[in-house]
């Protein structure tokens, strides 16, 4: 008898690790998957602000053209 209770114990145990484990992996993925979303809104975000950067030094290289040639000049 002494020996059912132990195995019993023993397999309490195990499930109760099993459990724990799958909880920890849950909980990790979790983790991992709102560092993910995080970093692609991240991404976007400086991604934005990069092509509004260049866009901006587009502008000022077309408007610093645009001084340089002097208007109504013909060669």
């Amino acid at each position: 008898m002494a020996t059912d209770t132990s195995a019993a114990r023993t397999r309490a145990e195990a499930n109760f690790r099993k459990e724990e484990r799958a909880k920890d992996g849950a909980k990790a993925m979790m983790e991992y998957q709102a560092q993910n979303a995080a970093m692609r809104e991240k991404t976007a975000k400086l991604r934005a602000l990069r092509l509004a950067k260049e866009a901006e030094e587009a502008k000022e290289v077309e408007r610093k053209a645009a001084e340089k040639k002097p208007a109504g000049r013909k060669s």
